[in-house]
């Protein structure tokens, strides 16, 4: 099976010396007017994204998710919308759900999406924390990993951009096919999305990957020994050290007060609604004080805080890209743009300034 061209400058994906700072939405829709708030959330998302091109935000990721509190199911027609208003953010996804999806139509798609933004694209690949995909697309989630594994072998090949022969149980084999279009950089690049398993983080070493962490709980030090696991299996499979990344949580405003007042009741509604799905106890003020201090998973406070923040998780983990996941339930589109504003304006300075100072 082909490789992909490890000629690839994963550089331009951050590396730890220099980190991406950018920033991930779902296209957050308050459920008291869902659906039909769909359209005016997805708008939104798009000027939130030229909002942050224009203040120096270095990514934005877009999730993919087929319910009623996410209006975002196609990330690659929206961040195509938002390529024609951008001119340097880099461009993907957090996370493009593969189980449920053809490699070769997602190759695609997003190699179309690098062509019209200029080689801005990339691509995270997961399984998702949600499972309305398996149902909506006649799949079965007995087959979940296999899915996933299988579709993830076959995007990897894709990679090299040469004629590839492939065969598996998911989908009919492929024999010395080449898929269109190709990319400008010779490759498509793409990450693994991993929510803290250990399998998961041993398949991206595998397949040459970058690692992207979701840190939604806890404390990213925690996480410290999946970084370690990754790197070592990297140098176990003879693959060159690779970017390691995380996405979290949080708000940005003028004072901690002030962000925590704004954040807390969304947070609060969306993490106790998701955990009536999961067998969950309701969320509580204490669960989002300890979240929201200075090692906790929820990067919120004021442009200093969060900064600081940010700047240690960056050299606890190593990390070569933060993403701040800035749309949190129906927090309001004008306080996201705030946000935003801030991170750009004056959290990145800061976390450069800090990485800069040792």
């Amino acid at each position: 099976m082909a490789e992909p061209d490890t000629s690839f400058d994963y550089a331009v994906l951050g590396t730890r010396e220099h980190p991406t700072l950018g920033m991930d939405s779902f296209g957050d829709a308050p459920l008291d007017g869902a659906p039909d708030n769909h359209p005016a959330a997805i708008r939104e998302v798009v000027a939130e994204a030229a909002l942050a091109d224009r203040v120096g935000v270095d990514y934005v990721g877009l999730g993919e998710h087929h319910r009623p509190d996410y209006a975002i199911s196609a990330p690659d027609v929206v961040l195509a919308a938002i390529a024609g208003q951008t001119e340097r953010i880099r461009l993907g996804t957090g996370v493009t759900v593969l189980s449920s999806d053809d490699p070769i139509r997602v190759y695609q798609r997003f190699a179309t999406l690098d062509a019209v933004s200029g080689g801005r694209a990339e691509v995270q690949l997961g399984r998702g924390s949600f499972v309305e995909s398996f149902g909506l697309f006649g799949l079965e989630l007995s087959d979940y990993d296999r899915l996933f594994a299988e579709k993830l072998d076959l995007f990897v090949a894709l990679q090299s951009e040469q004629p590839v022969t492939w065969e598996g149980t998911v989908r009919p084999p492929l024999v010395d096919q080449r898929v269109y279009p190709t990319t400008a950089a010779g490759m498509l690049p793409a990450w693994i999305g991993v929510g803290g398993t250990p399998q998961s983080v041993v398949r991206a070493a595998h397949h040459g990957l970058p690692l992207m962490l979701a840190v939604i709980g806890g404390s990213p030090a925690q996480f410290v020994p999946l970084a370690d696991l990754y790197r070592r299996s990297l140098a176990e499979y003879g693959r060159p050290d690779l970017p390691i990344g995380m996405h979290s949580p949080g708000h940005v405003a003028a004072t901690d007060e002030l962000a925590r007042e704004q954040l807390y009741p969304h947070q609060a509604e969306l993490v106790t609604r998701i955990g009536r799905e999961r067998g969950w106890g309701p969320y509580s003020r204490i669960a989002f004080e300890q979240g929201a201090s200075p090692q906790g998973a929820l990067f919120v406070g004021s442009p200093d805080t969060v900064a600081r923040k940010i700047a240690w998780a960056v050299q606890t983990l190593g990390l070569s890209r933060f993403q701040l996941k800035y749309s949190v339930g129906s927090l309001p589109h004008e306080q996201r743009m705030e946000s935003i504003r801030l991170y750009g304006e004056e959290v990145i300075p800061r976390v450069r300034r800090l990485l800069a100072a040792g």
